[in-house]
Protein backbone atom coordinates (compact mmCIF):
# COMPACT_ATOMS: atom_id res chain seq x y z
CA UNK A 1 0.00 0.00 0.00
CA UNK A 2 1.20 3.75 -0.45
CA UNK A 3 -0.06 6.94 0.90
CA UNK A 4 -2.69 8.85 -0.78
CA UNK A 5 -0.59 11.46 -2.51
CA UNK A 6 1.49 8.56 -3.24
CA UNK A 7 -1.20 6.86 -5.40
CA UNK A 8 -2.84 9.92 -6.66
CA UNK A 9 0.85 10.90 -8.47
CA UNK A 10 0.64 7.12 -9.56
CA UNK A 11 -2.49 7.14 -11.65
CA UNK A 12 -4.51 5.46 -8.89
CA UNK A 13 -7.13 8.01 -9.11
CA UNK A 14 -10.23 6.68 -11.71
CA UNK A 15 -8.92 8.83 -14.50
CA UNK A 16 -5.07 8.12 -14.39
CA UNK A 17 -5.07 4.01 -13.66
CA UNK A 18 -4.58 3.18 -17.13
CA UNK A 19 -1.54 5.38 -17.13
CA UNK A 20 0.02 2.32 -14.90
CA UNK A 21 -1.63 -0.22 -16.16
CA UNK A 22 -1.19 0.00 -20.09
CA UNK A 23 2.72 0.05 -19.61
CA UNK A 24 3.44 -3.13 -17.19
CA UNK A 25 0.76 -4.98 -19.23
CA UNK A 26 3.09 -4.04 -22.43
CA UNK A 27 6.07 -5.53 -20.78
CA UNK A 28 4.14 -8.14 -19.42
CA UNK A 29 3.33 -8.55 -23.70
CA UNK A 30 7.12 -8.19 -24.25
CA UNK A 31 8.54 -10.77 -21.56
CA UNK A 32 6.03 -13.63 -22.64
CA UNK A 33 7.06 -12.87 -26.49
CA UNK A 34 10.51 -13.16 -25.97
CA UNK A 35 10.16 -16.69 -23.77
CA UNK A 36 8.73 -18.19 -26.85
CA UNK A 37 11.38 -17.21 -28.81
CA UNK A 38 13.92 -19.76 -27.59
CA UNK A 39 11.59 -22.69 -28.24
CA UNK A 40 10.30 -21.13 -31.60
CA UNK A 41 14.69 -21.34 -32.83
CA UNK A 42 15.02 -25.01 -32.17
CA UNK A 43 13.87 -26.44 -35.78
CA UNK A 44 15.38 -22.97 -37.08
CA UNK A 45 18.96 -22.85 -35.69
CA UNK A 46 19.27 -27.05 -35.69
CA UNK A 47 20.24 -26.99 -39.17
CA UNK A 48 21.58 -23.45 -39.58
CA UNK A 49 24.19 -24.44 -36.49
CA UNK A 50 24.70 -28.16 -37.03
CA UNK A 51 23.79 -28.97 -33.56
CA UNK A 52 21.96 -31.33 -32.28
CA UNK A 53 18.27 -30.93 -30.41
CA UNK A 54 20.01 -31.68 -26.67
CA UNK A 55 22.24 -29.11 -27.06
CA UNK A 56 19.27 -26.43 -28.14
CA UNK A 57 17.37 -28.15 -25.48
CA UNK A 58 20.12 -27.11 -23.01
CA UNK A 59 20.05 -23.22 -23.96
CA UNK A 60 16.58 -23.52 -23.24
CA UNK A 61 17.63 -24.61 -19.62
CA UNK A 62 20.38 -22.10 -19.14
CA UNK A 63 17.26 -19.55 -19.60
CA UNK A 64 15.41 -21.45 -16.68
CA UNK A 65 18.04 -21.64 -14.44
CA UNK A 66 19.07 -18.05 -14.42
CA UNK A 67 15.75 -16.78 -14.19
CA UNK A 68 14.68 -18.90 -11.28
CA UNK A 69 18.18 -18.26 -9.45
CA UNK A 70 17.97 -14.49 -10.26
CA UNK A 71 14.34 -13.64 -9.60
CA UNK A 72 14.58 -13.74 -6.10
CA UNK A 73 17.57 -11.30 -5.51
CA UNK A 74 16.07 -8.92 -8.37
CA UNK A 75 12.81 -8.74 -5.97
CA UNK A 76 14.87 -7.20 -3.70
CA UNK A 77 16.49 -4.54 -5.64
CA UNK A 78 13.32 -3.66 -6.66
CA UNK A 79 12.22 -3.18 -2.83
CA UNK A 80 15.13 -1.03 -2.96
CA UNK A 81 15.64 1.21 -6.06
CA UNK A 82 11.69 0.96 -6.90
CA UNK A 83 10.04 -1.14 -9.69
CA UNK A 84 10.15 1.26 -12.79
CA UNK A 85 14.35 1.35 -12.84
CA UNK A 86 14.18 -2.33 -12.64
CA UNK A 87 11.73 -3.09 -14.93
CA UNK A 88 12.99 -0.55 -17.66
CA UNK A 89 16.40 -2.41 -17.39
CA UNK A 90 15.12 -5.71 -17.91
CA UNK A 91 12.84 -4.69 -20.76
CA UNK A 92 16.13 -3.33 -22.09
CA UNK A 93 18.89 -6.38 -21.07
CA UNK A 94 16.01 -8.77 -23.00
CA UNK A 95 16.20 -6.71 -25.71
CA UNK A 96 19.47 -6.93 -26.25
CA UNK A 97 19.77 -10.75 -25.77
CA UNK A 98 17.93 -11.19 -28.74
CA UNK A 99 19.12 -8.26 -30.77
CA UNK A 100 22.71 -9.54 -30.31
CA UNK A 101 21.45 -12.99 -30.80
CA UNK A 102 20.76 -11.58 -34.62
CA UNK A 103 24.32 -10.15 -35.03
CA UNK A 104 25.89 -12.76 -34.18
CA UNK A 105 23.84 -16.43 -34.83
CA UNK A 106 26.41 -18.99 -33.40
CA UNK A 107 25.80 -21.61 -30.55
CA UNK A 108 27.84 -19.91 -28.02
CA UNK A 109 26.19 -17.06 -28.36
CA UNK A 110 22.70 -18.74 -28.34
CA UNK A 111 23.86 -19.56 -24.67
CA UNK A 112 25.26 -15.68 -23.60
CA UNK A 113 21.90 -14.69 -25.19
CA UNK A 114 19.65 -17.54 -23.33
CA UNK A 115 21.51 -16.16 -20.15
CA UNK A 116 20.98 -12.65 -20.63
CA UNK A 117 17.16 -13.45 -21.69
CA UNK A 118 16.51 -15.38 -18.20
CA UNK A 119 18.08 -12.62 -16.36
CA UNK A 120 15.87 -10.29 -18.02
CA UNK A 121 13.04 -12.38 -17.27
CA UNK A 122 13.68 -12.47 -13.63
CA UNK A 123 12.65 -8.59 -13.97
CA UNK A 124 8.66 -8.94 -14.89
CA UNK A 125 6.98 -10.09 -12.12
CA UNK A 126 8.77 -8.34 -9.54
CA UNK A 127 8.77 -5.55 -10.60
CA UNK A 128 5.26 -5.50 -12.63
CA UNK A 129 3.43 -6.48 -9.74
CA UNK A 130 5.04 -3.93 -7.37
CA UNK A 131 3.98 -1.99 -10.10
CA UNK A 132 0.57 -2.49 -10.56
CA UNK A 133 0.41 -2.80 -6.01
CA UNK A 134 1.59 0.58 -5.93
CA UNK A 135 -0.05 2.36 -8.71
CA UNK A 136 -3.53 0.76 -8.96
CA UNK A 137 -6.39 1.35 -6.36
CA UNK A 138 -7.89 -1.38 -4.11
CA UNK A 139 -11.50 -1.64 -6.17
CA UNK A 140 -9.43 -2.25 -9.31
CA UNK A 141 -6.04 -4.47 -8.54
CA UNK A 142 -8.05 -7.43 -9.94
CA UNK A 143 -8.87 -6.63 -12.93
CA UNK A 144 -5.74 -4.60 -13.51
CA UNK A 145 -4.00 -8.24 -12.39
CA UNK A 146 -6.54 -9.86 -14.47
CA UNK A 147 -5.24 -7.74 -18.14
CA UNK A 148 -1.90 -8.09 -17.19
CA UNK A 149 -1.78 -11.90 -16.68
CA UNK A 150 -3.63 -11.63 -20.07
CA UNK A 151 -1.33 -9.59 -22.22
CA UNK A 152 1.10 -11.93 -21.24
CA UNK A 153 -0.63 -14.85 -22.80
CA UNK A 154 -1.65 -12.56 -25.55
CA UNK A 155 2.39 -12.06 -26.13
CA UNK A 156 2.94 -15.61 -25.85
CA UNK A 157 0.18 -16.55 -28.80
CA UNK A 158 1.28 -14.04 -31.08
CA UNK A 159 4.97 -14.57 -31.14
CA UNK A 160 4.83 -18.10 -33.36
CA UNK A 161 2.63 -16.50 -36.43
CA UNK A 162 4.52 -13.19 -36.02
CA UNK A 163 8.16 -14.50 -36.27
CA UNK A 164 7.07 -16.84 -39.07
CA UNK A 165 6.11 -13.45 -40.91
CA UNK A 166 9.58 -11.99 -39.95
CA UNK A 167 11.60 -15.54 -40.71
CA UNK A 168 9.74 -14.75 -43.88
CA UNK A 169 10.06 -11.71 -44.87
CA UNK A 170 13.38 -10.31 -43.07
CA UNK A 171 15.45 -14.01 -42.35
CA UNK A 172 16.18 -14.89 -39.24
CA UNK A 173 19.48 -12.66 -38.30
CA UNK A 174 16.91 -9.16 -38.95
CA UNK A 175 13.75 -11.24 -37.73
CA UNK A 176 15.47 -11.72 -34.12
CA UNK A 177 17.13 -7.88 -34.31
CA UNK A 178 13.63 -7.03 -34.80
CA UNK A 179 12.30 -8.78 -32.12
CA UNK A 180 14.60 -7.77 -29.43
CA UNK A 181 13.94 -4.10 -30.92
CA UNK A 182 10.34 -4.41 -29.04
CA UNK A 183 11.82 -4.88 -25.63
CA UNK A 184 13.87 -1.15 -25.65
CA UNK A 185 10.84 0.32 -27.21
CA UNK A 186 8.59 -1.10 -24.36
CA UNK A 187 10.77 0.44 -22.25
CA UNK A 188 10.05 3.98 -23.22
CA UNK A 189 6.40 3.46 -22.27
CA UNK A 190 7.23 2.49 -19.02
CA UNK A 191 9.39 5.55 -18.70
CA UNK A 192 6.46 7.77 -19.01
CA UNK A 193 4.05 5.74 -16.53
CA UNK A 194 2.86 8.01 -13.74
CA UNK A 195 3.88 5.39 -10.68
CA UNK A 196 6.47 6.10 -7.89
CA UNK A 197 9.82 5.50 -8.39
CA UNK A 198 10.10 4.07 -5.12
CA UNK A 199 7.11 2.78 -2.98
CA UNK A 200 6.35 4.20 0.58
CA UNK A 201 4.65 1.51 2.60
CA UNK A 202 1.95 3.19 5.26
CA UNK A 203 0.87 0.03 6.96
CA UNK A 204 -0.50 -3.37 5.52
CA UNK A 205 -4.34 -5.13 6.68
CA UNK A 206 -3.12 -7.88 8.40
CA UNK A 207 0.34 -8.13 7.41
CA UNK A 208 3.80 -7.22 9.37
CA UNK A 209 5.95 -4.55 8.44
CA UNK A 210 9.45 -5.88 6.57
CA UNK A 211 11.97 -5.34 9.37
CA UNK A 212 15.02 -5.38 6.81
CA UNK A 213 15.43 -5.27 2.90
CA UNK A 214 17.08 -8.90 2.19
CA UNK A 215 15.14 -12.06 1.49
CA UNK A 216 15.15 -13.43 4.43
CA UNK A 217 12.96 -11.02 6.34
CA UNK A 218 10.32 -11.55 3.70
CA UNK A 219 10.34 -15.44 4.04
CA UNK A 220 7.33 -15.66 5.74
CA UNK A 221 5.47 -18.81 6.42
CA UNK A 222 2.50 -17.41 4.11
CA UNK A 223 5.50 -16.67 1.35
CA UNK A 224 6.75 -19.88 1.87
CA UNK A 225 3.45 -21.56 1.16
CA UNK A 226 2.79 -19.57 -1.89
CA UNK A 227 6.00 -20.11 -3.10
CA UNK A 228 5.06 -24.15 -3.25
CA UNK A 229 1.72 -22.96 -4.40
CA UNK A 230 3.15 -21.42 -7.68
CA UNK A 231 5.39 -24.27 -8.14
CA UNK A 232 2.47 -26.58 -8.28
CA UNK A 233 0.62 -24.87 -10.34
CA UNK A 234 3.37 -24.89 -13.01
CA UNK A 235 3.80 -28.73 -11.81
CA UNK A 236 0.48 -29.58 -12.86
CA UNK A 237 -0.68 -27.01 -15.88
CA UNK A 238 2.77 -27.24 -17.89
CA UNK A 239 2.86 -30.74 -17.90
CA UNK A 240 -0.80 -30.97 -19.43
CA UNK A 241 0.10 -28.27 -21.63
CA UNK A 242 3.29 -29.85 -23.10
CA UNK A 243 2.22 -33.36 -22.99
CA UNK A 244 -1.54 -33.24 -23.55
CA UNK A 245 -1.03 -33.39 -27.45
CA UNK A 246 0.74 -37.07 -27.33
CA UNK A 247 -1.25 -38.26 -24.78
CA UNK A 248 -4.41 -37.87 -26.46
CA UNK A 249 -3.08 -39.54 -29.76
CA UNK A 250 -1.33 -42.36 -27.91
CA UNK A 251 -4.12 -42.98 -25.32
CA UNK A 252 -7.14 -41.90 -26.76
CA UNK A 253 -6.53 -42.50 -30.44
CA UNK A 254 -7.65 -38.48 -31.15
CA UNK A 255 -6.04 -37.13 -34.33
CA UNK A 256 -3.17 -34.79 -34.55
CA UNK A 257 -5.73 -32.03 -35.30
CA UNK A 258 -8.09 -32.98 -32.88
CA UNK A 259 -5.44 -33.32 -29.87
CA UNK A 260 -4.33 -29.58 -31.12
CA UNK A 261 -7.73 -28.59 -30.91
CA UNK A 262 -8.30 -29.38 -27.55
CA UNK A 263 -5.07 -28.13 -26.50
CA UNK A 264 -5.69 -24.91 -28.04
CA UNK A 265 -8.98 -24.71 -26.77
CA UNK A 266 -7.34 -25.02 -23.40
CA UNK A 267 -4.96 -22.42 -23.74
CA UNK A 268 -7.32 -20.15 -25.08
CA UNK A 269 -10.12 -20.73 -22.58
CA UNK A 270 -7.61 -20.11 -19.88
CA UNK A 271 -6.71 -16.35 -21.51
CA UNK A 272 -10.54 -16.01 -21.40
CA UNK A 273 -11.34 -17.28 -17.39
CA UNK A 274 -8.32 -14.72 -16.79
CA UNK A 275 -10.28 -12.01 -18.24
CA UNK A 276 -13.42 -13.00 -15.84
CA UNK A 277 -11.05 -13.78 -13.12
CA UNK A 278 -10.32 -10.09 -12.40
CA UNK A 279 -13.81 -9.40 -12.05
CA UNK A 280 -14.17 -11.61 -9.73
CA UNK A 281 -11.27 -10.99 -7.89
CA UNK A 282 -12.40 -7.27 -6.90
CA UNK A 283 -15.89 -8.72 -5.59
CA UNK A 284 -14.65 -11.35 -3.02
CA UNK A 285 -11.79 -11.60 -0.32
CA UNK A 286 -11.89 -14.90 0.04
CA UNK A 287 -9.16 -15.36 -3.02
CA UNK A 288 -8.12 -18.53 -1.59
CA UNK A 289 -11.61 -20.21 -1.38
CA UNK A 290 -12.20 -19.14 -4.91
CA UNK A 291 -8.40 -20.58 -6.59
CA UNK A 292 -9.46 -23.83 -4.67
CA UNK A 293 -13.08 -24.32 -5.81
CA UNK A 294 -11.69 -23.97 -9.65
CA UNK A 295 -8.60 -26.39 -9.18
CA UNK A 296 -10.71 -28.83 -6.86
CA UNK A 297 -13.30 -28.80 -9.88
CA UNK A 298 -10.40 -28.61 -12.81
CA UNK A 299 -8.90 -32.09 -10.13
CA UNK A 300 -12.13 -33.95 -11.32
CA UNK A 301 -12.20 -33.27 -14.99
CA UNK A 302 -8.38 -34.07 -15.55
CA UNK A 303 -9.03 -37.31 -13.21
CA UNK A 304 -12.08 -38.12 -15.27
CA UNK A 305 -9.97 -37.70 -18.50
CA UNK A 306 -7.46 -40.00 -17.02
CA UNK A 307 -9.82 -42.66 -15.72
CA UNK A 308 -12.55 -42.94 -18.59
CA UNK A 309 -11.97 -42.46 -21.91
CA UNK A 310 -14.74 -39.60 -23.58
CA UNK A 311 -15.35 -38.82 -27.27
CA UNK A 312 -13.30 -36.39 -29.20
CA UNK A 313 -15.88 -33.80 -28.73
CA UNK A 314 -16.27 -34.13 -25.26
CA UNK A 315 -12.36 -34.15 -24.46
CA UNK A 316 -12.02 -30.72 -26.63
CA UNK A 317 -15.25 -29.31 -24.34
CA UNK A 318 -13.63 -30.37 -20.75
CA UNK A 319 -10.15 -29.28 -21.72
CA UNK A 320 -11.50 -25.98 -22.79
CA UNK A 321 -13.51 -26.05 -19.43
CA UNK A 322 -10.13 -26.73 -17.37
CA UNK A 323 -8.65 -23.93 -19.13
CA UNK A 324 -11.27 -21.19 -18.17
CA UNK A 325 -11.10 -22.30 -14.45
CA UNK A 326 -7.45 -22.53 -14.06
CA UNK A 327 -7.45 -18.89 -16.00
CA UNK A 328 -10.10 -17.41 -13.60
CA UNK A 329 -8.04 -18.18 -10.43
CA UNK A 330 -4.90 -16.14 -11.71
CA UNK A 331 -5.95 -12.81 -10.44
CA UNK A 332 -7.00 -14.80 -7.16
CA UNK A 333 -3.66 -16.22 -7.01
CA UNK A 334 -2.03 -12.79 -7.33
CA UNK A 335 -4.06 -11.30 -4.34
CA UNK A 336 -3.11 -13.72 -1.99
CA UNK A 337 0.42 -13.31 -2.65
CA UNK A 338 -0.07 -9.43 -2.36
CA UNK A 339 -1.90 -9.13 0.90
CA UNK A 340 1.09 -11.99 2.27
CA UNK A 341 3.97 -9.15 1.32
CA UNK A 342 4.53 -7.37 4.12
CA UNK A 343 4.40 -3.39 3.83
CA UNK A 344 7.66 -2.19 1.16
CA UNK A 345 8.19 -6.08 0.10
CA UNK A 346 5.92 -6.32 -2.98
CA UNK A 347 8.89 -6.99 -5.37
CA UNK A 348 10.83 -9.38 -2.81
CA UNK A 349 7.55 -11.08 -2.27
CA UNK A 350 6.33 -11.62 -5.84
CA UNK A 351 9.89 -12.68 -6.82
CA UNK A 352 10.06 -15.52 -4.14
CA UNK A 353 6.75 -17.10 -5.31
CA UNK A 354 7.25 -16.40 -9.04
CA UNK A 355 10.61 -18.75 -8.55
CA UNK A 356 8.13 -21.51 -8.33
CA UNK A 357 7.12 -21.14 -11.84
CA UNK A 358 10.83 -21.93 -12.79
CA UNK A 359 11.08 -24.68 -10.46
CA UNK A 360 8.30 -26.04 -12.27
CA UNK A 361 9.37 -25.06 -15.34
CA UNK A 362 12.65 -27.35 -14.81
CA UNK A 363 11.48 -30.52 -13.02
CA UNK A 364 7.71 -30.72 -14.86
CA UNK A 365 9.55 -31.48 -18.43
CA UNK A 366 11.72 -34.34 -17.30
CA UNK A 367 9.19 -35.90 -15.01
CA UNK A 368 5.91 -36.14 -17.59
CA UNK A 369 8.25 -36.84 -20.48
CA UNK A 370 9.69 -39.87 -18.16
CA UNK A 371 5.96 -40.84 -18.12
CA UNK A 372 5.47 -40.64 -21.34
CA UNK A 373 8.99 -42.47 -21.85
CA UNK A 374 7.49 -45.65 -19.95
CA UNK A 375 4.37 -45.68 -22.05
CA UNK A 376 2.03 -44.16 -19.49
CA UNK A 377 0.40 -41.22 -21.42
CA UNK A 378 -2.73 -41.35 -19.09
CA UNK A 379 -0.61 -40.35 -15.99
CA UNK A 380 -0.11 -37.14 -17.24
CA UNK A 381 -3.25 -36.47 -16.42
CA UNK A 382 -3.26 -37.98 -13.47
CA UNK A 383 0.15 -37.17 -12.29
CA UNK A 384 -1.42 -33.22 -13.18
CA UNK A 385 -4.99 -34.02 -11.10
CA UNK A 386 -2.87 -34.97 -8.44
CA UNK A 387 -0.97 -31.58 -8.50
CA UNK A 388 -3.86 -29.65 -8.79
CA UNK A 389 -5.44 -31.03 -5.43
CA UNK A 390 -2.05 -30.28 -3.31
CA UNK A 391 -2.87 -27.51 -5.02
CA UNK A 392 -6.25 -27.03 -3.44
CA UNK A 393 -5.03 -27.93 -0.13
CA UNK A 394 -2.45 -25.52 0.36
CA UNK A 395 -4.95 -22.48 -1.19
CA UNK A 396 -7.30 -23.33 1.81
CA UNK A 397 -4.44 -22.91 4.07
CA UNK A 398 -3.13 -19.94 2.91
CA UNK A 399 -6.69 -18.20 2.64
CA UNK A 400 -7.30 -19.36 6.45
CA UNK A 401 -4.09 -17.97 7.73
CA UNK A 402 -4.46 -14.37 6.05
CA UNK A 403 -8.00 -14.27 7.34
CA UNK A 404 -7.04 -14.82 11.09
Amino acid sequence: MVTDVALKDAGGTDDRWLSVLVPVSTAHFVSHFHIMLLPLLIPVLKEGLGVSFTDLGFAITVFSIISALTQAPVGSLVDRFGPKRILMAGLCVGGAAFMLLGLTLSYPALLFSAALAGLANSVYHPADYAMLSSGIDEKRIGRAFSIHTFAGFLGGAVAPALMLVLFALVGVKNALFVAGLIGPLAALSVAVAKVPVSVVPTGHPGGHKAKGGSLVDVMTPPIIALLVFYTLLSLSNGGIATFAVTAFINAYGLTFNTANIALTGFLACGAAGVLAGGYLADRTTRHGQVAAACFATNAVIIMSIAMFTPPAFLIVTMMGLAGFLGGLIAPSRDMLVRKAAPPGAAGRAFGIVSTGFNIGGIIAPLMYGAIMDRGLPRGVFVIGAVFMMATVVLALVTDRRQAR
